[in-house]
């Protein structure tokens, strides 16, 4: 299987205006109920179409904690309509956590997460899939049947995962029991990301994670 890597590659300035454009959709649709139009001045190479993921985390005392996080797995729709997108239903639409209030976007950081188109890992064997994921590098989609769930590359490092439990934790996150992707008939993808985030109304930053 040949490398998973976007067909381009976004500037710092880039991704702050992603950014920005995130949490100015979610602070207008709270106010207003309204859906921001695309900014007139978008960058061209922002309206290419790409996966993508709007995470919102809470800040107190120094500890980040997960308030929504919900996205485009495949590049269905333009990347700049999908962040915006993303970023509302984030904050408003994950069955994990009530909608975030007006008041509380004071307290949280947003965070882009640009993805590669998913690919499916090829084995003779399903005990060989952690030799073939990256920690730092990877994320996974695991899809069984109806089935389907996706971790973000950032997730094993955050949580200190080896492969074997962000394979695991997957297919938690798709409804399915921990050792599913052992059996037979289960299919795993991979995939990269550009991540770019933020401190609650502050400096944006690309996110580099560590590897193994």
């Amino acid at each position: 299987m040949g490398e998973a890597r976007l067909s381009f590659h976004l500037s710092l300035e880039e991704g702050e205006f992603l950014v920005k454009l995130a949490r100015r959709a979610v602070e207008e649709y709270l106010e207003t109920d309204e859906h921001i139009k695309v900014p007139q001045d978008t960058p061209q190479k922002l309206l290419q179409h790409c996966g993508v993921f709007v995470t919102i985390n809470s800040i107190k005392d120094g500890e980040k904690k997960l308030r929504g996080c919900i996205g485009y797995p495949y590049p269905v729709i333009p990347l700049t309509p999908a962040v915006i997108e993303a970023a509302i239903n984030s904050a408003t639409q994950d069955p994990r956590f009530h909608p975030i209030p007006l008041n509380e976007l004071e307290n949280v950081a947003f965070e882009i997460s640009i993805l590669t188109p998913p690919q499916k890992i090829s084995v003779e064997k399903p005990s060989e899939y952690p030799s073939k994921i990256k920690i730092g590098e990877d994320g996974l989609i695991v899809e069984r049947g109806m089935f389907k769930g996706l971790l973000l590359p950032q997730v094993p490092v955050e949580w200190k995962w080896d492969e074997e439990e962000f394979l695991c934790q997957c297919c938690i996150k798709a409804g399915l029991t921990p050792d599913c992707w052992l059996i037979e008939g289960s299919k795993i993808y991979r995939f990269h990301a550009i991540i770019f985030e933020e401190k609650p109304r502050g400096q944006v930053k690309r996110k580099v994670l560590g590897r193994k």
